[in-house]
């Protein structure tokens, strides 16, 4: 069955990210839903963590089905969720969903092309799918590839749950080689200091998002 096709390993390996996403990212994803008009009907969140993107958007659609390789205690009970190894096909028909979402999913991947083949494959004409990920193009990834050679996301702390970094032009690339139609990218407006704990006033990173958000989306319709 399914469930029994999700390896220990990968198992172990999603469980590193605790299933959450910052709330600045899950905030980004509701503004494109909304800017792109995508409302009611089936939201599918490939790899849905907790469910908070779904706690979020639940006035917005009707349905929403979850997908992850972990059943995650706390999940919202009228979430529908679906176990399955994310580096495999998805356990979805074609053009089933009015909108999907990969939140802070596919740096976990094998597979990133592979990921976004699937979730433009569920998507029905005309429907929305947005991708989010560490942002590489950050002063701070930059910065740290700089004096560390590696990306802020990426560090041995990081290894083995974050394995594929990919900048927003990746993103955009892929996007287009699966078929996905104005393809648009958004960055959070939130990111950590170099060096600090802190994070740039709200302001400042909203005038300079690509240097100073830790976060990027990139979405694209079907």
């Amino acid at each position: 069955m399914i469930a029994d096709a999700v390896a220990p390993l990968v198992e172990s390996h999603a469980r590193l990210s605790l299933g959450r996403a910052d709330e600045a990212v899950h905030a980004t994803v509701q503004s494109i839903f909304e800017r792109c008009a995508a409302t009611n009907g089936l939201l599918v969140d490939v790899g849905c963590g907790r469910g908070n993107l779904w706690r979020l958007l639940r006035t917005r659609f009707s349905r929403c089905i979850g997908v992850d390789a972990v059943d995650y205690d706390g999940r919202p009970a009228d979430l529908d969720f679906r176990h399955a190894d994310l580096n495999a096909p998805l356990p979805l028909p074609d053009g089933c969903a009015d909108a999907v979402a990969a939140v802070e999913v596919i740096e976990h991947l094998e597979h990133p092309r592979a990921l976004m083949r699937e979730l433009a494959r569920i998507t029905r004409p005309g429907g929305w799918v947005v991708v989010t990920t560490p942002n590489q193009a950050s002063a701070l990834s930059i910065l740290t590839l700089l004096f560390k050679e590696r990306f802020a996301a990426f560090q041995e702390r990081d290894y083995p749950a974050h394995l594929t970094a990919l900048l927003p032009i990746d993103l955009q690339r892929i996007a287009d080689e699966c078929g996905l139609r104005r393809i648009g990218v958004r960055f959070t407006g939130y990111g950590r200091i170099p060096m600090t704990a802190m994070h740039y006033p709200r302001r400042l990173a909203a005038a300079l998002p690509r240097l100073l958000s830790d976060n990027v989306a990139v979405f694209g319709r079907r």
